[in-house]
């Protein structure tokens, strides 16, 4: 019997133990990553394409990806949609900046109809043109509403400034873009990016390999056929650069500079510093500009990765009066790793920290396949998590003091604000 006056004893993670999908090359570049380790009778199939927001004329990405499910030649929009609410079945559609997702979860028995109907709405879509009209309308009251916003200003103005060498990662949807947006334009893109743009299949189930060679079948001929070549790295616009917006009582602010993705020696331990900084409650420019200053609600900093690079970002809103103060704290704590080194207490409270979101993040099959696609991209396997658990359980103060001192030159940082005042 369990004594539960005993207090359970502490064990310190050590190594995880990951089950790793079945993988089965498709036609061309594409591939399908099958689990089945699913004790319930849930699926969930993803269909990455390569038709992100840096592929194709701008704006292309965003209404392919919102018009996929609005109709065939038999088959309008409103019904296709009825037909998956009946199987109970959810489509959600993502863009990154170089991929597009189309995401079904259903249940296992109304797997096969979903697809076939998924499928038959993408590869056939006709992109009506009063759907377009429609969606035009509301993009760009969207685009409106979030102009108003200083944290929607700040994102735009520091991807500008960060991919400043990069024509196609730089740039940005303005309003007068929404004037130009042709129906053919889209039949193109989607010909191209879609029905030849399929880069990876996803499956999460329990299900029969039958199924999975329906989906084979099915899919083959969607399979991207040429590797496309991403950039490798960017040139960044440091120094400071302000949006003004009158009457903003908050200032946004974004402040980073280019790095790298998984695929680099210095990931895990930047990963380490990064964490003391600003990524976890207790970091430091919480401690400092929330709990200490009560300039914000909250402050954070984390790595961004992209196919072949990344970047580094710190961002917050703090009152406008404030704004220049908050830029100073942030320079006094990067200041602060690169001179000094972390006391030892504040390390192990942050590895133990750390060990704890690695062993929540690999709970149950959906969470597994999510860290494996996580490390595939970037053509890594499972036991990079194993890598990074030493290097979390191993890494000395000095090194963390040596990779500030490499990475974190306030000089090269880009820095916008997006408020009233400058």
């Amino acid at each position: 019997m369990l004594n539960r006056i005993l207090i359970p004893e502490l064990k310190a993670v050590q190594k995880i133990h990951f089950i790793e999908p079945k993988k089965i090359k498709l036609d061309g570049e594409a591939e399908l990553f099958f689990m089945d380790k699913v004790t319930d009778e849930t699926v969930r199939i993803e269909l990455h394409f390569q038709a992100g927001q840096i592929h194709g004329k701008k704006n292309m990405s965003s209404f392919v990806s919102a018009l996929l499910l609005s109709g065939t030649k038999n088959k309008k929009g409103s019904k296709i949609h009825e037909e998956l609410d009946e199987l109970g079945a959810y489509i959600d559609n993502e863009i990154s900046m170089e991929f597009a997702f189309v995401n079904l979860f259903c249940l296992r028995k109304n797997a096969k109809k979903a697809v076939e109907i998924l499928l038959d709405a993408i590869r056939k879509v006709e992109f009506p043109q009063h759907e377009i009209t429609d969606l035009i309308q509301e993009k760009r009251q969207s685009f409106l509403i979030s102009s108003e916003k200083v944290s929607y200003l700040s994102r735009r103005e520091f991807q500008k400034h960060m991919f400043a060498d990069s024509p196609i990662y730089s740039r940005q949807v303005e309003l007068e873009d929404y004037d130009s947006i042709l129906r053919e334009d889209l039949v193109e893109f989607h010909q191209k990016n879609y029905l030849k743009g399929l880069k990876k299949v996803v499956v999460v189930a329990n299900i029969e390999i039958e199924f999975i060679d329906f989906l084979i079948e099915n899919l083959n001929n969607l399979s991207l056929k040429e590797k496309f070549t991403f950039e490798h790295s960017f040139k960044n616009q440091s120094g400071a650069f302000h949006v003004f917006k009158k009457g903003a009582v908050q200032t946004s602010i974004r402040a980073g500079i280019p790095l790298f993705n998984k695929k680099n020696p210095d990931f895990f331990g930047f990963q380490v510093l990064q964490t003391i900084l600003g990524d976890y409650f207790g970091s430091r420019l919480m401690s400092n500009i929330r709990e200490d200053k009560g300039y914000t609600y909250g402050i954070g900093c984390g790595l961004v990765e992209l196919a072949e690079t990344g970047y580094f970002v710190i961002a917050t809103e703090v009152g406008h009066k404030v704004t220049n103060e908050t830029l100073k704290e942030i320079k006094f704590e990067i200041e602060l790793l690169k001179n000094e080194l972390v006391n030892i207490e504040e390390l192990d409270l942050v590895k133990n920290y750390l060990l704890g979101q690695l062993l929540k993040s690999a709970d149950g099959p959906n969470a597994m396949m999510d860290l494996f696609l996580s490390v595939e991209q970037h053509q890594l396997d499972l036991e990079f998590y194993n890598n990074f658990i030493e290097k979390i359980k191993n890494i000395k103060v000095q090194e963390i003091k040596d990779l500030a001192n490499k990475y974190l030159d306030w000089s090269k940082f880009t820095i916008v604000k997006a408020g009233e005042h400058n």
